[in-house]
């Protein structure tokens, strides 16, 4: 006898057993209950999702000798003849392959002949968003004003090619993704009557690598039972049959991207090459795991593809890694997918995606440039010398263009303006800041930084200097930014932040200097930031 795949064996044959579609499977039996069936349906919704199974059962309950319930008993002669496919009943039309005037005109005149057994005549016509548009109209007229004992279900992938005028004529049904848990449950159930063992782990996978379709998933499974026939299924089983990766992977490639470490990252992606793994799958599979990486970082425990046992140790392999770059390797690699359609060269393309990711100098957005930034300031802080290269000629031309304001300048600035008191004051702010700018996040460091923190007319004013310039055009419109009562958001959090920090009320503002005029030179005399700790002992000479 031959072998019967797995979807078609374990098909639903009554409403119960059909999962994830709850609310139309109760609307459908209610309409055969109480007599108030409709001459046409439009069933909507992605692949494997049921249309064409409730589409079968509606059939079947329409025509039931026995109904129960509103489902039909499986057991009458017009149940077992469609499930065998024998009605004369139920017509079922593929229009991917008869999508023409003249096969719906074959419909039009099969119509005029009622049924020489049951109820009703079911045409149930599949992909019908295929139809040319002299077919559309050529069923218009029977769809609008059919016999009493015709009914039309039309199945789609498509919705939105469907004619407005064929969809006004017909009740329709959008049917979404089964979720996760049903279609774990449903394979679970399955693999127990099939008499084949498997770990958790790989029947959860094999419900997520069906995303939201039944039909998927029974498919994946099936091919997963043969890879491994007889022998207990796990998950390392699942990822050599559908030739994917695992997490431990994913895990190791993201890590070497955040580390910057490109000979790492290139070498994993070519391991998982020489397994055969799939270039554009790869890419969109660890497209979806950063996205879990970044859902697990905004909603610690929301639910995620991830295991419960398996996030814990995700939070902690990533603890510093930032939302904002997380959010960037998608983008990096949602661009690097598009590309990969028709093209041969895939892995020439994920390789620089890759490459990408872990080279921040280059790219030009912005995440890339606050990047480059820590980079240089972390190795600032490991003890690395920049080395700037001296003007080639000498003398009071030389002298005038080196204006580069010392720590020690800055001070005596202070103290030259303010009383010692006001300027232990600026100091206690200077401090503040530095622990404050710390403290923000990386897109608004990044701006603040392009900024000269200043003293204002009182102590308890800092006043964020920058010069008008294209540059810093961003800059200046973000932290410009009011809300509805004209107050300016960025700068009051950050005030406030400092208040805290220095148990007084600190007022920050901004001033934008004219472009080439000169005062961000003067503003920089009295720049805070320039200003060491060790030189705080001097306010007290």
């Amino acid at each position: 006898m031959s072998y019967t795949a797995l979807y078609r064996k374990w098909r639903p044959d009554s409403f119960e057993e059909v999962k994830g579609q709850e609310a139309i499977v109760q609307t459908l039996r209610n309409q055969v209950k109480h007599e108030r069936v409709g001459h046409a349906y439009l069933f909507c919704g992605t692949r494997g999702t049921g249309k064409t199974t409730l589409a079968k059962l509606m059939a079947k309950a329409v025509n039931c000798e026995h109904v129960k319930d509103g489902s039909p008993c499986g057991e009458c002669e017009s149940c077992r003849a469609i499930a065998a496919g024998n009605s004369m009943n139920v017509v079922e039309i593929d229009a991917a392959s008869n999508n023409g005037v003249d096969n719906i005109r074959q419909i039009n005149n099969a119509v005029s002949y009622m049924p020489t057994t049951g109820k009703y005549l079911v045409y149930i016509i599949d992909e019908v968003h295929m139809l040319t548009s002299g077919a559309f109209n050529a069923l218009l007229k029977t769809l609008e004003e059919p016999p009493q004992y015709v009914i039309f279900i039309l199945a789609t992938t498509e919705s939105y090619k469907i004619p407005v005028t064929i969809s006004s004529r017909c009740q329709r049904y959008d049917f979404r993704r089964i979720a996760l848990e049903t279609i774990t449950d449903r394979l679970t159930e399955l693999l127990s009557r099939e008499g084949v063992e498997a770990s958790k782990d790989a029947v959860s996978y094999v419900a997520r690598a069906a995303d939201g379709s039944m039909r998927d998933a029974l498919s994946i499974l099936d091919r997963c039972i043969s890879y491994n026939l007889g022998a207990r299924l796990e998950l390392e089983n699942v990822l050599e049959a559908v030739g994917a990766v695992g997490s431990d992977l994913y895990i190791r490639l993201l890590k070497a991207v955040a580390s910057y470490r490109v000979r790492d990252a290139i070498e994993t992606v070519s391991e998982c090459i020489w397994q055969g793994r799939e270039m554009t799958q790869l890419a969109s599979e660890f497209t979806t795991f950063i996205r879990n990486v970044l859902m697990l970082k905004l909603a610690p425990g929301m639910e995620t593809d991830f295991p419960r046992e398996l996030q814990a140790q995700i939070m902690k392999e990533f603890e510093d890694l930032s939302e904002d770059r997380l959010l960037a390797f998608i983008n990096i690699l949602s661009t690097a997918s598009a590309k990969m359609s028709g093209v041969t060269e895939k892995k020439i393309i994920f390789e620089v995606a890759v490459i990408k990711m872990c080279t921040p100098e280059m790219r030009t957005d912005e995440t890339a440039l606050l990047e480059r930034i820590e980079l240089l300031e972390k190795k600032l802080a490991e003890g690395a010398v920049v080395h700037r290269e001296e003007p080639e000629h000498t003398g009071p031309a030389a002298a005038e263009s080196d204006d580069e304001v010392t720590s020690e300048e800055v001070m005596e600035n202070l103290k030259e303006k303010y009383s010692p008191a006001e300027v232990e004051d600026i100091i206690r702010l200077r401090d503040s800041f530095g622990q404050v700018r710390a403290l923000l996040s990386p897109i608004l460091k990044g701006h603040v930084k392009k900024t000269v923190p200043t003293p204002g007319e009182n102590p308890d004013e800092l006043v964020l200097v920058i010069e008008n310039n294209s540059e810093n055009k961003l800059t200046i419109e973000l932290l410009s930014k009011t809300d509805d009562n004209g107050n300016k958001t960025h700068l009051d959090d950050i005030a406030a932040v400092i208040s805290k920090h220095i148990g007084k009320e600190v007022k920050v503002l901004l001033r934008v200097t004219g472009e080439k005029t000169g005062e961000i030179k003067k503003a920089e005399k009295f720049d805070l930031s320039k200003i060491k700790f060790d030189n705080i002992k001097r306010v007290e000479d």
